[in-house]
């Protein structure tokens, strides 16, 4: 069932996409559904009743917001129902992080003497040999 949903869903994206960008657009037409000209008085407004596209984006659409829901619903219903945050919080209490334990350094053997900062009391770090 999943599965059906899932390929419905997808068909239903594509196809709103598809449909969307068919219509034309009518950036030059929003001064008429103001009130600018045309009949205010009719009963679809300025515009008119919708065209055939405008009709299908809202079928689509809506058959596209059906498969979320219904995705949304199995999800929530077959799976462990943990939401992200708890997921996280679980994988925090069984992996620890891992903590390297601090070792002395070996003390050194002759070698050359290591220079003194005068300008602070900070001491270089000895590094390994």
């Amino acid at each position: 069932m999943d599965l059906v949903v899932t390929v419905a869903h997808i068909i239903a994206c594509f196809t709103l996409i598809f449909v969307v960008l068919l219509q034309k657009g009518s950036g030059a037409d929003m001064g008429s559904a103001f009130g600018g000209g045309g009949n205010s008085e009719s009963v679809f407004g300025a515009r008119g009743s919708g065209s055939f596209l405008g009709k299908m984006t809202a079928g689509i659409a809506t058959i596209y917001m059906l498969t979320s829901l219904t995705l949304a619903f199995f999800t929530n219903t077959h799976g462990d129902g943990l939401s992200i945050m708890e997921k996280s919080t679980i994988e925090k209490k069984v992996a620890p992080p891992i903590e390297i334990p601090a070792t002395p350094l070996p003390p050194k053997t002759g070698g050359a003497a290591e220079p003194q900062n005068t300008t602070s009391g900070v001491k270089p770090i000895p590094l390994p040999q």
